[in-house]
């Protein structure tokens, strides 16, 4: 205990410290002492932070697979934000097909989903025919632990297994329901060529 009274006589007061801090223009220069005691470096230059959203896609683009199924292209290289994913489904109705579907990132993502457009027209009962996707994971059921393949993967499963009881397409989905041989008709009229 009396040690203890001794180091703590002994160590330089914390205003003893900054009086003996050099001064610039008047001011106190403080140093930031980080973990361990180290100094911590401050950032310098004009460098722009970056967004959690672009922190966070960063490690999702490393960890991208959409299989054959899925191309992942990046228009402006500089920018993760904003992405194509192109599905070409290898079974179902739209077997064959390419859709073309832009990703835009928002900046709180992953506490935001993505946005997601599907840029090809399409007989759909869950894209309608403005190009909105009707999702689970990109609106209710979002949670910052899914990422971009989970939502790549569920736009792929959308075109192996429509859901009709979630529908943006009213006319589609109905059409699924009542006459699932004419809905495949009507797809089989709408697919685009490539």
């Amino acid at each position: 205990m009396i040690r203890l009274k001794k180091k703590a006589a002994a160590a330089p007061k914390e205003d003893e410290k900054m009086a003996d801090a050099p001064k610039t223009n008047g001011e106190e220069k403080v140093s930031i002492l980080g973990i361990g005691g180290r100094k911590v470096a401050k950032a310098t230059g004009s460098k722009k932070r970056k967004t959690p959203g672009e922190i966070r896609i960063q490690k999702d683009i490393a960890e991208l697979d959409g299989g054959d199924v899925a191309q992942i292209k990046f228009p402006n290289a500089n920018d993760l934000t904003k992405f194509n994913v192109i599905v070409t489904p290898d079974t179902g109705f739209w077997k064959g097909a390419t859709y073309h579907f832009t990703f835009t990132i928002p900046a709180m993502y992953p506490h935001e989903p993505p946005k997601v457009h599907c840029d090809t027209k399409i007989f759909h009962p869950n894209i309608n025919l403005e190009g909105n996707v009707c999702l689970n994971i990109l609106r209710q059921d979002w949670k910052p632990v899914l990422d971009i393949n989970a939502v790549i993967y569920g736009l792929i499963y959308l075109f192996y297994e429509p859901n009709p009881d979630d529908p943006l397409n009213k006319e589609a989905a109905q059409l699924y329901r009542d006459d699932i041989k004419m809905f495949g008709r009507h797809v089989a009229r709408t697919l685009p060529r490539s």
